[in-house]
């Protein structure tokens, strides 16, 4: 069963037009220097930027005048120059196993444009996953990915991306107010327990935005999901990647696909520029990688595409010295694809040969299909929804 829920009231806090700037997205050094816009003397700034941090990410608070440890005049100055809201949540769509994927309204950029992406929240038995976008659109084209047809609009702020966890954790009520007043926790006592960003965007093409919002959804004072639950994907952008590894430090999954450039070119058209060998090359020399801290390797399955056993044994050889696990993905299909999924004896076939030469392969298990939240779905349906407001309003004129 699939359930929309349109919201028609805006998150608190959300002003569409509001030009007061955001808070979210700040680093502690930027906060602290925006507490002098609102007159605190420099000595007092970083200890306010603090408080102000802890409210943020840490109680969820969505108005200034929640924070209650903070002197009235000063929060009035705060509500007066700045804010601190979520985007509009356009729409909710929650699937029958229930994942939940969320359309957001980004507040207008600097033309007065309003984007929109798409977050999902994966809830599972012992833990809870949320995908989260990096850009508006994407530029690689990936033929496979039904998102990799939406032209690149822009990349997103670090504060959008951050804004992401903290919309989903209102939504699944996963503050520490929230799971105080719980009578039934989720197990570990949080229901986003993981963060992935492998929604709309190539992550390694906003390389700062995103540095900072790990920065702050890490922080031990904030959101505080270890980096070690963080995971980073990205289509193989190799002067990206070992930088990534000294300066963002989160896990790292690598969206393969392929065991010859010659298939991999046409799947991933990255690959002209950043070849199989050069981007294994690149992995080999991520900052941290042990057995602890395995590169991940997605790999969707195209039936007669890359799901032979030589691809299978020619994934064991290309991966060999990499600390690895490789996820196998049955392909999910969209409307005008040319690709299809890998039947799953197949599928199982694949996964054997890895294995028996050492390296975990799961499949992952299709989650959110019914609303096309599934890997390599996202900003489809809500194409779909545009399309359908703006007859409603061309209707209505």
């Amino acid at each position: 069963m699939t359930t929309l829920l349109t919201a028609r009231e805006a998150p608190p806090r959300y002003l569409p037009n509001d030009p007061r700037p955001s808070l979210i997205g700040l680093t502690r050094q930027a906060l602290a220097e925006a507490m002098g816009r609102v007159g605190v003397p420099e000595k007092q700034r970083r200890m306010r930027a603090g408080q102000v941090w802890h409210w943020i990410y840490h109680r969820g608070v969505t108005a200034f005048a929640e924070m209650t440890n903070i002197a009235g005049e000063l929060r009035q100055r705060l509500d007066e120059t700045f804010v601190i809201g979520r985007p509009e949540i356009v729409s909710e769509q929650i699937s029958a196993d229930g994942t939940r994927k969320w359309l957001l309204r980004l507040s207008p950029d600097e033309r007065g444009a309003r984007h929109e992406i798409e977050t999902v929240y994966i809830p599972e038995e012992d833990r809870g996953t949320l995908c989260i976008s990096s850009q508006v659109g994407c530029t690689l084209t990936c033929t496979f990915c039904h998102t990799g047809t939406q032209k690149l609009v822009r990349n997103l702020t670090a504060g959008e991306i951050a804004a992401q966890v903290m919309t989903a954790r209102d939504r699944v009520k996963d503050w520490p107010r929230d799971i105080e007043a719980n009578a039934n926790p989720p197990l570990g006592g949080r229901y986003i327990t993981n963060i992935v960003l492998m929604g709309m965007g190539e992550p390694l093409y906003n390389f700062d935005n995103v540095k900072d919002a790990i920065d702050i959804i890490s922080d031990g004072e904030g959101l505080s999901l270890s980096k070690r639950r963080i995971t980073l994907s990205t289509s193989g952008v190799v002067p990206e990647i070992p930088r990534a590894g000294a300066e963002i430090g989160s896990m790292l999954a690598i969206s393969l696909h392929a065991t010859t450039d010659e298939i991999r070119n046409r799947l991933v058209p990255l690959n002209k520029k950043y070849p199989i060998e050069e981007l294994l090359g690149a992995c080999r020399q991520y900052p941290g990688l042990s057995n602890a801290r395995r590169i991940t390797f997605e790999y969707v399955m195209l039936k007669g595409i890359n799901d032979s056993a030589a691809d299978a044994k020619r994934l064991v050889q290309l991966l060999k010295g990499i600390p690895a696990k490789v996820n196998l993905i049955p392909f999910n299909p969209w409307p005008g694809t040319q690709y299809e999924c890998s039947d799953w004896e197949t599928i199982e076939a694949f996964a054997e040969v890895l294995n028996r030469a050492g390296y975990a392969s799961p499949v992952r298990t299709p989650r959110g299909r019914d609303i096309m939240a599934a890997c390599g779905q996202l900003k489809s349906e809500s194409q779909k929804l545009r399309a359908r407001e703006r007859m409603a309003l061309e209707a209505g004129a």
